[in-house]
């Protein structure tokens, strides 16, 4: 089990997750057993509500083990935060993109842009950086499974390389799904059209090979304009509690 898992566990848990292994097994490796119990989608009973409440619970218990305080949503500022990664999945011209959305970011009042990389930080150094999100700009990847440790509300924009849409199932919808249940706004996804060819018709699944690992591309228009709306969306939202926080305070005070 990765580092970051066990360290969220040991948050959740108030301990060191005790994990039961396997230390022999026949030449080849192979355990018989007379009854197992294998689980995959294991959220899948739980409504929700019951799954947000799950997702606040780890939220509030990262945020404690990491020292921090667990209410940290600032209504007079709007963090967005370009999530990157390295390699496979990751950006083709990450200075283009980042311009993008500094200048966006530039033309609200409050919005600070983050610039971070999902290899180099700790456990906890990804936990204060969610704390400060109030936007989530990441390539489809596992650093983007981080969206639940911002706070609720908070928006997520998914990028994917070539031909994804139509060859890669439906794991490629995991952090929409996560987004729904953990309280989250995913904000849709934009999909490269450009990418390396397959020699292989449009559609047949061998490409998959090829598109797996592409690298992302940009539509300098097209982002501009989707996080103008996301901002927009954001900081009306924001307005909103402040006006809502300010109303609770004035009839505290009256009474």
């Amino acid at each position: 089990m990765g580092s970051w898992l066990t360290t969220l566990m040991e948050a959740t848990f108030n301990g060191e997750p005790v994990i039961e292994g396997f230390d022999e097994g026949d030449e080849d490796g192979v355990y018989c057993f007379e009854k197992a119990v294998v689980m995959r989608h294991n959220e899948g009973g739980m409504s929700r509500e019951k799954r947000m409440d799950v997702y606040d619970l780890m939220r509030y218990k990262a945020r404690m083990y990491c020292h921090m305080s667990p209410e940290r949503r600032d209504a007079n500022n709007i963090g967005m935060t370009l999530f990157m990664r390295t390699g496979p999945r990751s950006f083709k011209n990450e200075s283009i993109v980042t311009g993008i959305f500094r200048k966006e970011c530039g033309k609200v009042d409050g919005c600070k842009l983050m610039v971070a990389y999902s290899n180099n930080l700790t456990f906890c150094e990804q936990v204060k950086l969610m704390s400060m999100t109030d936007i989530l700009v990441s390539p489809h990847g596992a650093q983007l499974t981080n969206m639940f440790l911002t706070d609720r509300n908070s928006s997520v924009m998914e990028f994917f390389p070539k031909g994804w849409l139509k060859l890669a199932g439906v794991g490629q919808y995991v952090y929409h799904w996560i987004a729904s249940w953990s309280g989250m706004r995913h904000q849709g996804a934009w999909r490269d059209p450009d990418g390396e060819k397959c020699s292989f018709p449009k559609y047949d699944r061998r490409c998959m090979s090829i598109y797996k690992s592409g690298r992302i591309g940009y539509n300098e228009t097209y982002f501009a304009e989707w996080a103008r709306n996301v901002l927009n969306e954001v900081k009306a939202r924001k307005e909103l509690e402040k006006a809502s926080q300010s109303a609770s305070s004035y009839e505290c005070a009256c009474r």
